[in-house]
């Protein structure tokens, strides 16, 4: 469980395909403060940590991903050097500063328009058709796993309000026009859907 507040940023140091790609993941964290196994979100996709080795004050660590985590989500498209957003679990007793985010992608959104004024940075982006529903003005969403109010809804496309802080220390700040982006809508909202439809419709009397 996470909460979409960045800690870290990464770099993807390498990459091995196969049936299972496997990603070398340079990291701030010290090698003896990662444990094997362990569960690290990378651009808001959960991934388990399978190596871990010193390099200098940090650490690289690997990651294997599946064909199904490829298909669903931007990884597919990291390359040496591509720098991501990481956030270790949530702890009990951590502060939520964010909202719940589970660290399972729902879709891939895509960066319609961009506008830069005075360090803030607005976004348009456009999710699928099939997560619309599930994303409200004033409502949270994750993208690339960063815990983000929503400004506005128009059809499928949502409006964001970056604040300078946030694109300093997130990789929010790269994105661009045509960019694609991961997304994670608000758990609450899945729930509250889902009672919805199990609730029906109400016989008339």
């Amino acid at each position: 469980m996470f909460t979409g507040i960045v800690t870290a940023v990464g770099e993807l140091a390498a990459l091995e395909d196969g049936p299972v790609r496997r990603f070398t993941v340079r990291g701030p964290w010290p090698a003896d403060d990662l444990v094997l196994g362990a569960s690290i979100a990378h651009d808001g996709v959960c991934l388990t940590v399978t190596h871990i080795e010193p390099d200098g004050a940090g650490a690289r660590y690997q990651l294997e991903v599946s064909p199904e985590t490829l298909a669903r989500t931007t990884l597919g498209d990291w390359k040496p050097g591509t720098a991501m957003n990481l956030e270790r679990p949530l702890k009990v007793g951590d502060e939520l500063g964010g909202h719940i985010v589970q660290g399972h992608v729902d879709g891939v959104g895509t960066v319609k328009t961009r506008t830069d004024t005075d360090g803030w940075m607005a976004l348009r982006i456009e999710a699928p058709a099939d997560l619309a529903p599930f994303i409200a003005q004033k409502g949270s969403i994750a993208v690339d796993g960063v815990s983000l109010t929503v400004n506005g809804v128009t059809g499928n496309a949502f409006d964001l309000m970056i604040i300078p802080h946030t694109a300093a220390v997130t990789t929010l700040s790269r994105l661009q026009p045509g960019m694609r982006v991961n997304l994670e809508v608000d758990i609450m909202a899945r729930y509250a859907a889902r009672l919805a439809a199990a609730a029906g419709p109400k016989d008339a009397h």
